[in-house]
C-alpha cells in the first residue's frame, strides 16, 4: 500500500514538473498579435502570482459596495472643499494591473473641478533640463482639491531604468531623494496615499493580449508597452527595490493584487478612505479591508515582492 501511494505521489510531482514546463514554454513564445492566447496561459491567469481566490466577485455583491463606498468618497469631497483639504493619491503598478478602472471608480461621481487626474507625458525638453521633481511639484493640488497621479514620480524607479531612458546613478539619486520629497509633501499638510497594483504574469500577458485584439482598447497599449512584454524579471527587480526603499513612516505603499479587477477596486476606495480623517465615516464598511489582497509593502516583500 505504502508503495503504491509513493508511486502515485512520484507520478503527481511529475505530472506538475510537466505542465510548469510546459506553462513556462507557452510564456515564453508568447505573442501579443497571436489570434487565440494560449490555453495554459488562460487557465493559469487567474490564480497567477500566488491570487488568494479561485473565482471572481459576484457582480451583485461587487455592486452594492461599490455604491456604498462612492457615498462615502463623496464625503471626502464635501471634507476636503469645506476644511480647504489638500489629498494627493499615487496609483503605481504593473502594466494592465486595473489602475486605469480602479482610478473611474473612484472618480466617477466626484466633482472634476475638485478631484482631478493627473497623467503626464514624457518630459519635454525643458522639463528634462529641470529639478527631476519640479513637473509633479506643479501638480500638486491647492486648498480644497484632490489630485490623483495616474503613474507619477515613481517612473524613474520603473518603466526609466528598465527601458534604459536614465542611468543607473540617476535612478540611485532618486531612490535616495523620495522619502525627503514625500515627507515634505506630508509635513506640509499634504493627505498622501501611495497604492501599488500587482498582477501575476499570466494575467498580465491575458489582459495584454485582449487589449491588443480588442480595436477599442488598443489604444491603451503605448509603442513602450509592447516593448517591455518580455522584461518582466526586470520589473519586478526594479519595483520590488522601489517598494523596499521608498516605504516609509511618512508615505507607505499598500499593494493591490488585482487579477481580480472588481475586488480591487473596492479594495483601493477602501484604502483611500482608510487613510483620511474625513468626519461621520462609516468605519465599520470602510475598515472591512480585504487582507488576503491587500498587504503593506513589507510584508508583500517577505512574501517574495514581483517574484
Amino acid at each position: 500500500m505504502a508503495q503504491k501511494k509513493s508511486k502515485k505521489a512520484d507520478k503527481s510531482v511529475d505530472d506538475n514538473k510537466k505542465s510548469g514546463k510546459a506553462l513556462a514554454e507557452a510564456i515564453a513564445t508568447f505573442r501579443i498579435e497571436d489570434e487565440e492566447l494560449s490555453p495554459l496561459i488562460d487557465d493559469a491567469a487567474f490564480g497567477s502570482g500566488d491570487y488568494p481566490y479561485e473565482d471572481k466577485m459576484k457582480s451583485g455583491d461587487y455592486e452594492d459596495e461599490l455604491q456604498a463606498l462612492q457615498i462615502e468618497l463623496l464625503k471626502v469631497l464635501d471634507w476636503v472643499r469645506a476644511e480647504g483639504e489638500r489629498v494627493v493619491v499615487v496609483f503605481e503598478g504593473r502594466d494592465a494591473a486595473g489602475k486605469g478602472g480602479a482610478i473611474h471608480r473612484v472618480t466617477q461621481h466626484l466633482n472634476p473641478r475638485v478631484a482631478r487626474v493627473v497623467a503626464l507625458t514624457k518630459p519635454t525638453d525643458v522639463e528634462q533640463g529641470q529639478w527631476y521633481f519640479q513637473r509633479y511639484a506643479q501638480a500638486m493640488p491647492t486648498k480644497g482639491e484632490i489630485v490623483i497621479f495616474d503613474r507619477s514620480w515613481y517612473n524613474r524607479a520603473g518603466v526609466e531604468p528598465v527601458m534604459g531612458f536614465c542611468t543607473p546613478e540617476q535612478t540611485q539619486h532618486f531612490l535616495n531623494e523620495v522619502p525627503q520629497f514625500e515627507a515634505m509633501l506630508v509635513r506640509d499638510g499634504i493627505h498622501l496615499v501611495k497604492l501599488y497594483l500587482t498582477i501575476g504574469h499570466e494575467m498580465q500577458l491575458k489582459r495584454l493580449h485582449a487589449r491588443h485584439a480588442d480595436p477599442l482598447k488598443r489604444w491603451k497599449l503605448s509603442p513602450i508597452d509592447y516593448q517591455s512584454i518580455d522584461k518582466w524579471d526586470a520589473y519586478s527587480d526594479a519595483l520590488d527595490t522601489m517598494l523596499g526603499r521608498t516605504d516609509t513612516l511618512e508615505a507607505p505603499w499598500y499593494v493591490i493584487k488585482g487579477n481580480d479587477k472588481n475586488r480591487a477596486r473596492l479594495a483601493v476606495i477602501r484604502q483611500i478612505l482608510s487613510a483620511l480623517p474625513y468626519p461621520n465615516k462609516e468605519e465599520k464598511l470602510v475598515h472591512d479591508q480585504d487582507k488576503k489582497i491587500v498587504l503593506d509593502a513589507q510584508a508583500f516583500l517577505h512574501k517574495g515582492g514581483e517574484e
